[in-house]
């Protein structure tokens, strides 16, 4: 069968983490579940929104289990297949473990996509699992209106590696690592507005591996650590403050951006999910008076492949924040604290 070359962002509704649910629609689908876990081997399930499951196997051992996929934001295949692939691994980094191998999940409408384009999109995402020195061990594909590809990861770490979501203490540092905008630049790129070299600042960020997690997890003075990706740094600063029971005070003024970022916001290049990030959880959050909108969705735009989000105790932070950079995480910036209060996220000019 002749299958003509076609955009693969033409053929999905959304693209990369932006394909999330919003955050209230998922809180309601998990209303229902058991409130309390009754294998107390789980020591993480999904009482707080944490970025995987961990199971302690013995005193020594703990697995760590994940799993993401969307659609594509790019139309290079490789370049997705890198993007999903990398995005998967870093909810194990996130936890404070090591990838050990992964499963491929993968739906393709075959009736439109060409089989070396979905060979491409294969063979980014092994790309980067060799990077991670993990194999693809398997997977499973269908039939599917829409592409979509991404990864089932296993990982290991010991038990007093593991770092949640939720354990951020009063005075603790924050710090991201990567820069803020690819949601941003994923609309810019439907508008054709992406200014030259985007594209390349976009791909560099959204394929580096958040390796850096699983050594900091050993360091007693991070505390927690969490990813930032589909609700963006408002929605993932919020489950940190909700899981401590703290509020999250982050600077504006020292919030790592894409290089266009701010410029293509005013422009109008956002999101949907920009618009449901908000919607879900904007009355948790303190903005400054007059804050203008495009500011706004700085901060709740859809990372795909973003970022981690590190609290850790503010005397250890500027060597931490060293470590970070020279990992090869060059946007890395300190962007705030935690302090008693109540819980929400605060944001300060």
């Amino acid at each position: 069968m002749n299958i003509p070359q076609v955009r693969l962002t033409s053929l999905a509704h959304g693209g990369g983490c932006g394909c999330k649910l919003a955050p209230s629609v998922l809180q309601q689908l998990l209303s229902s579940a058991p409130k309390h876990n009754p294998y107390k081997q789980l020591l993480v399930g999904i009482e707080t929104g944490d970025d995987a499951a961990v199971w302690q196997v013995d005193d020594n051992t703990c697995i760590i289990a994940t799993t993401d996929f969307f659609m594509p934001m790019v139309d290079d295949p490789y370049d997705f297949g890198r993007i999903a692939a990398t995005n998967a691994i870093s909810d194990v980094y996130a936890m404070g473990g090591k990838p050990v191998m992964a499963l491929a999940i993968l739906g393709m409408p075959v009736d439109k996509i060409a089989p070396e384009t979905v060979r491409k999109i294969l063979e980014g995402g092994s790309a980067v699992c060799a990077s991670a020195g993990i194999p693809v061990a398997g997977g499973h594909s269908i039939d599917c209106p829409e592409p979509v590809y991404g990864l089932a990861v296993i990982g290991t770490c010991r038990p007093e590696h593991v770092r949640r979501n939720a354990d951020v203490k009063a005075g603790d540092t924050i710090i991201l690592t990567k820069p803020l905008g690819v949601g941003i630049y994923s609309a810019a790129i439907k508008k054709d507005l992406l200014p030259h070299g985007g594209y390349t600042d976009m791909i560099a960020t959204t394929t580096l591996l958040n390796r850096i997690g699983a050594e900091l997890a050993q360091d007693t003075s991070v505390h927690a650590i969490t990813d930032v990706t589909g609700f963006g740094l408002l929605g993932h600063a919020l489950e940190m403050a909700r899981g401590s029971k703290l509020t999250l005070a982050l600077r504006e003024s020292d919030l790592p951006l894409l290089p266009a970022a701010a410029s293509l916001a005013q422009q109008g290049c956002v999101t949907g999910a920009s618009h449901r990030n908000w919607t879900s959880y904007g009355h948790e959050v303190s903005l400054p008076a007059d804050y203008a909108d495009w500011r706004r969705h700085l901060l709740t735009d859809p990372q795909t492949s973003g970022g981690l989000l590190i609290a850790c105790a503010p005397e250890s932070a500027p060597a931490i924040l060293q470590r970070v950079v020279a990992s090869g995480c060059p946007f890395a910036r300190i962007i705030g604290h935690a302090q008693a209060g109540p819980t929400a996220v605060r944001i300060e000019t």
